[in-house]
């Protein structure tokens, strides 16, 4: 037989260059491989809240002064110890549920009567939960936007600032407009507001390499601190008090005065279906999961990373900036000091805990919502400190950081990864 056939094909296949192979971080290991089923994606992070809520129940009993009496006695009376713990955590998470969903019992009593007003009070605690979760969902988003294209983005914190900054100055201003036209230009001059505090950092890791932790960081304090002088100069300052003039124009209540829910949750929502879009099902998307995977692959097949760093921190901040819009045309109408309130540090928690994807965020912003407006009643009702609905926060971040944990307690078998889907680096890269 002739050698003319040549070597087999696998002997003409060379090695990508090193710069080039494709990049595994832990953020891919949080994210999975991309061809998973949701089932697969969902189970590591139903579990890490699972895992939480047991040890917060645990942290429960241990805080519970009725508990402990009980368990003073275990020697002499076992059972009695173990009832009254299995109470303790019952009764608080009874509360924790039922303020932020509502009680079954009286949600079927008020659809069972099909009072109107018996309604609207019964639905109260899941509006107070959505109404918590609208803020963070867009906050979510702007930190999860750049974690898939392999940026740290620290920053929504004073992006939100400052998308709350020029849109207070649009909701003061501009009164003539018709209410709706007002308050779209509103809520487009928060968005503008964030995208361009949010371009700056782009500009400077893109032309300079200065690392987007660290400028995104700076610029919180820049933000916090021009709010602060913003509210001592017109057209913000309101006599002496640091706190703006209200804007003119907010979002309709859905279900009229007495529930806080607004229009707000619908603009959120879509919004996270725009960028599961665009990351998605458009190609702009795709080059800002090929940037996050490896920069220089990307631009070795003709991809520009520099203008596609800049326009996701652009997005980035935009989006952050639409939370600031949002909470000044809801709960907050005034420009004051510590606007933000750390929902931009909670954003990166929600990031991490929805795997770097749009609806995982919307989940866990939902998430959110239901501790915080649950563990206002959970402390009313039950004496027990809302510092524990921070420490099972707190151990949700560490379970989902941590899947190698989670897979080791519930003994889970690691999925071969068949495809890196690195949403971002680490502060090598």
């Amino acid at each position: 037989m002739s050698d003319s056939a040549g070597p087999p094909s696998e002997e003409l296949e060379e090695p990508l260059p090193e710069e080039i192979q494709p990049t595994t971080t832990l953020a891919s290991e949080i994210a999975g491989p991309g061809k998973a089923s949701w089932r697969q994606r969902a189970l590591l992070p139903a579990l890490a809240i699972f895992t939480a809520l047991v040890l917060g129940g645990l942290i429960i009993i241990f805080s519970n002064q009725e508990s402990l009496d009980a368990w003073k006695r275990v020697f002499s009376d076992p059972v009695e110890a173990l009832s009254v713990s299995w109470r303790v955590v019952r009764d608080a998470y009874y509360a924790l549920f039922s303020g932020a969903l509502g009680s079954p019992s009286r949600l079927a009593r008020a659809f069972g009567s099909g009072d109107i007003d018996q309604i609207r009070g019964a639905l109260f605690p899941l509006s107070e939960t959505i109404v918590t979760a609208t803020p963070l969902i867009f906050v979510g988003l702007s930190v999860a936007l750049g974690f898939r294209a392999g940026l740290f983005n620290i920053g929504a914190e004073g992006q939100m600032t400052a998308g709350a900054i020029v849109a207070a100055a649009a909701g003061i201003s501009f009164g003539w407009l018709p209410g709706p036209i007002h308050l779209v230009f509103m809520v487009l001059a928060g968005f503008a507001g964030g995208a361009l505090w949010g371009a700056i950092p782009g500009v400077l890791k893109a032309k300079t390499g200065a690392h987007e932790v660290i400028t995104t960081i700076m610029l919180n304090f820049v933000a916090i601190s021009l709010t602060l002088y913003l509210l001592s100069v017109a057209p913000f300052k309101q006599q002496a008090e640091p706190i703006s003039k209200p804007v003119k124009v907010t979002f309709p209540h859905l279900f009229g005065a007495n529930l806080r829910v607004h229009l707000g949750i619908f603009l959120a929502l879509v919004v996270a279906f725009l960028v599961a879009w665009l990351l998605n099902r458009t190609t702009i998307g795709f080059e800002f999961r090929a940037v996050g995977a490896n920069p220089a692959a990307a631009r070795a097949a003709g991809m520009n990373p520099t203008r596609t760093t800049i326009l996701v921190m652009t997005l980035a901040g935009g989006l952050a900036g639409l939370a600031g819009a949002n909470q000044l045309a809801s709960i907050t109408p005034s420009l004051i000091p510590g606007f933000a309130s750390g929902l931009g540090f909670d954003a990166i928690a929600l990031a991490l805990l929805g795997r770097g994807t749009p609806t995982g965020v919307v989940a866990a912003a939902f998430m959110f919502g239901v501790l915080r407006a649950g563990g206002r009643t959970m402390q009313a009702t039950t004496q027990t400190p809302i510092d524990i609905i921070v420490v099972i926060q707190a151990l949700v971040i560490v379970f989902v950081a941590a899947p190698a944990l989670v897979r080791a307690i519930y003994r889970i078998r690691a999925r071969g990864v068949t495809g890196p889907q690195t949403f971002a680096k680490g502060w090598g890269g």
